[in-house]
């Protein structure tokens, strides 16, 4: 008889084997949300995919955020996974200084990763230690910024051309 994938058993069989470096485990909306030691990473994704009964074989997505306002945990990699042989999914996820952005990178398991480690770089500025070709994929290669990271202000404040009570302000 084939053992029923769900919640629980993903949380316990990565608990037993990545005790010391699974943090944090909520669930959300039906999936698990499983926060990990970033040194860790690439070996609990292995794990997950190459474990016998989960078998995380598909990496889904990865992206970066950007937290400002959460000391020495301003930016997180999140990495989502799926199994095409039990239909599970689960979401990873790495916090780190931002002035410490290094993440190792995950080419080594997915090809797929290399094109989505180039977006995080050129977006949050995260670096991926051992990434073949790490540059900018989408933005201008001489931009001195990442623009998604929040280090900006929202609106313009030289701008006259809006009124606020056009806004719902």
């Amino acid at each position: 008889m084939e053992q029923q994938i769900n919640n629980h058993l993903i949380e316990s069989l990565l608990r037993e084997q990545f005790a010391d470096a699974v943090i944090q485990v909520e669930e959300s909306y039906g999936m698990l949300d499983i926060t990990v030691q970033r040194d860790k990473i690439i070996e609990i994704l292995q794990w997950l995919r190459d474990h016998s009964v989960l078998q995380f074989n598909f990496l889904t997505s990865m992206n970066g955020m950007h937290f400002p306002e959460v000391k020495n945990k301003e930016l997180s990699m999140v990495y989502h996974l799926h199994s095409f042989f039990t239909n599970a999914r689960i979401r990873l996820h790495v916090f780190f200084p931002i002035s410490d952005p290094h993440v190792p990178t995950a080419t080594g398991l997915w090809n797929t990763a290399n094109w989505m480690e180039r977006e995080a770089f050129d977006f949050f500025g995260i670096r991926f230690t051992g990434h073949p070709d790490l540059r900018r994929i989408l933005n201008v290669e001489d931009m001195l910024y990442h623009p998604l990271l929040k280090q900006y202000p929202l609106e313009d404040g030289t701008r006259t051309d809006k009124e606020d009570k056009y806004f719902g302000r």
